[in-house]
């Protein structure tokens, strides 16, 4: 389904943009934090900005543990 396929490449922008925004933060790391939140969101029936709150919720907690 091309829905499914936009957003998978969405959360791999959001993930390049959040190895590339915390570099002192391991990229497994960073990854493992993206599909954690990707994860919460499973089952929601509104997909169109899953992307943006996940890039949102991960930019958050990685912030935290740079402070």
């Amino acid at each position: 389904m091309k829905a499914d396929t936009d957003e998978s490449r969405a959360i791999a922008e959001v993930t390049a943009r959040l190895e590339r925004r915390f570099p002192a933060i391991s990229v497994e790391t960073v990854r493992e934090t993206v599909r954690s939140a990707y994860d919460g969101f499973s089952g929601r029936p509104v997909r169109a900005f899953v992307p943006v709150l996940v890039e949102r919720e991960v930019k958050q907690t990685l912030a935290h543990r740079v402070a």
